[in-house]
């Protein structure tokens, strides 16, 4: 087991959760009506401190489902689909700012376990609903249901999906509108759009195919937007997205892959972004959009050229290290109200400039938030550096990713949180449990990344500040990496209102620099949102807090899903054979 700071005794007492909102309502959201941010001042906006009490609760029942031979939203068959609601992306939650919402999601898969996952939600005193099976729960069994209940303490944008191993893969996604306040108005909401890369292959069968050296995946098949395309044969259909002339619109855009990053434009038009993750920021005007798996953007665009169709497009770096697609060139139609329902638009637009496979990084957070320089220091103890592995396996050699030598290796049935319940402390080495410091303090982490891959960063349970990162190398085949050296590279981090959101992409042969305060007790995931690579076990958990983790929530909660899971698992034929996330 790691350390960061010292651990005290832990006294395993149940905990007494505050009381919650029992009231349901049915109509419309309407708390936090596009113009809000005309209304919210700043200091209203800031989530951690002043999220309302609307004393409504929101339920919503998803089933997860498989299907074989399923017809994807592109016209061609995917040999093995898992779809909640029988329908992909799934359906969209929706939700007030202050509202609390109770999921309760159903497993009629044949075989499989399921968990869910809240990507992004903080899930303040509430780790057990976090959804990461191995971690915080056991997962869902066949024939079985969990409640998931977590209040909405943030705004704006994300997503959901399964982390039991690459199940999301499959189709075991949907996303996460949560109305609140703005920082630039807006006239007409377009919704969450989800685009991800999709595979004819089960998530299954390509994951086995990469444990043999080298384990390079291979590309997409294809790109989907909210769940439709074109296809490589000329089948399918090209979604389209109507915009009304003169009017300003609101579009959340979500990066729901596996392992594709890209970027976005819309050509003829700017995007306004006005939050990235769930981070609302001082509203600013770009071309193109890179988004890491993961991450989401809300922008607004203005719908003021002549009317007509736009291609709304998709590329990726021209290396091929942040994804590749065996479509070149995906696109969506943005239509003007008035233009033709079946023409194609005829201008390509101009090529986006080179992404390099790295973040925007310039912006400001609306609510600043400031990190005490005096608490950095850059010791070894707080050094993350993720690397390949090569080991022997049942006869052949299989790659690893892993963190300072560890490849994650959790257990689905003996989960972190019931290591709590028992009071054993004494974790598997690969469980890669990093104790952090207690109480409200500053939690400091150099993430280095000698290999030519770049990573999508994911933190559970936070937003991290991004305080700095290395450049992106314009070919990172020829080297060198770069270390962070405090020497020289100290004084590059921002410590005053840093960039703020819950992921961010790691360089190739470089390092980056985040922080996160210490306010929310449990265990909580840190990964690579590569799909492939969080299986192959590049991730950590910081156990946070752990005396308060008992006065924080009750660690009971796990018990009714881990003791249907350990009787299911038990005869499964289906068995661990990953990291388990």
């Amino acid at each position: 087991m790691k350390s960061f700071g010292l651990i005290k005794g832990l006294a395993l007492l149940a905990g007494l959760v505050a009381s919650a909102p029992v009231a349901s309502r049915d109509e419309s959201l309407d708390l936090f009506p596009q113009l809000a941010g005309l209304r919210a001042s700043t200091s209203t906006r800031d989530y951690e401190s002043n999220t309302p009490n609307t004393g409504v609760t929101r339920r919503y029942n998803l089933v997860v489902t498989e299907v074989d031979n399923y017809v994807g939203g592109d016209g061609l068959v995917k040999s093995k689909a898992m779809l909640i609601n029988n329908q992909f992306p799934g359906p969209i939650i929706k939700a007030d700012w202050g509202d609390w919402v109770e999921v309760t999601v159903t497993n009629r898969l044949r075989t499989n376990g399921t968990s869910m996952h809240w990507h992004g939600v903080r899930m303040l005193n509430n780790n057990p609903n976090d959804g990461a099976n191995g971690i915080t729960e056991c997962p869902i069994p066949p024939n079985a249901s969990k409640v998931y209940r977590f209040r909405v303490e943030q705004y704006g944008t994300a997503w959901y999906h399964s982390h039991f191993s690459g199940q999301y893969g499959n189709g075991v996604v949907g996303t996460l509108l949560f109305n609140g306040p703005a920082s630039l108005p807006y006239q007409e909401d377009l919704g969450v759009y989800p685009i991800t890369d999709w595979y004819y292959r089960g998530a299954d069968e390509i994951q086995f195919s990469l444990i043999p050296s080298p384990g390079v995946p291979p590309p997409s098949d294809n790109i989907l937007f909210n769940g439709s395309h074109v296809n490589a044969q000329g089948g399918g259909s090209y979604n389209r997205v109507k915009l009304k002339p003169g009017r300003r619109h609101r579009l959340r855009i979500i990066n729901t892959s596996v392992d594709n990053t890209f970027t976005v434009s819309l050509v003829g038009h700017q995007f306004t972004v006005i939050q990235t993750d769930f981070v609302p920021v001082n509203a600013f005007t770009t071309s193109q959009i890179f988004l890491g798996i993961g991450q989401r953007y809300d922008v607004t665009i203005e719908a003021n050229q002549p009317v007509g169709n736009d291609w709304f497009n998709v590329t990726f770096a021209a290396s091929g290290l942040c994804g590749t697609s065996l479509i070149q060139k995906p696109a969506s139609i943005f239509q003007y109200e008035g233009a033709s329902d079946t023409a194609l638009p005829t201008n390509p637009g101009p090529t986006p400039t080179e992404s390099l496979c790295e973040d925007l990084n310039s912006w400001t957070p609306v609510v600043a938030k400031n990190v005490p320089r005096a608490s950095f220091s850059a010791v070894p103890g707080n050094t993350l550096e993720a690397n390949t592995n090569v080991e022997n396996w049942e006869g052949r050699q299989r790659v690893y990713w892993e963190i300072n030598g560890s490849d994650m290796n959790i257990t689905w049935d003996e989960p972190t949180l019931e290591y709590l319940v028992k009071g054993n402390m004494n974790f598997p080495q690969n469980f890669n449990v990093f104790q952090v410091p207690q109480g409200n303090q500053w939690s400091f982490w150099i993430i280095q990344n000698p290999t030519v891959a770049p990573h999508p960063m994911h933190l559970h349970g936070h937003d991290f500040y991004l305080l700095g990162r290395s450049p992106a190398q314009t070919n990172p085949f020829a080297g060198p990496v770069r270390r962070f050296n405090a020497a020289t590279d100290l004084a590059t981090l921002r410590f005053d209102n840093p960039v703020r959101r819950d992921v961010t992409m790691l360089p190739a042969n470089g390092w980056i620099v985040v922080a996160f305060r210490t306010d929310n007790p449990g265990a909580w995931l840190f990964h690579c949102h590569i799909a492939w690579h969080v299986a192959q076990g590049l991730s950590v958990q910081f156990l946070e807090r752990v005396q308060d983790i008992p006065s924080a929530f009750p660690l009971s909660a796990i018990e009714p899903t881990c003791s249907q899971w350990t009787a299911y698992y038990a005869t499964s034929p289906h068995k661990q054979h990953d990291s388990g996330l």
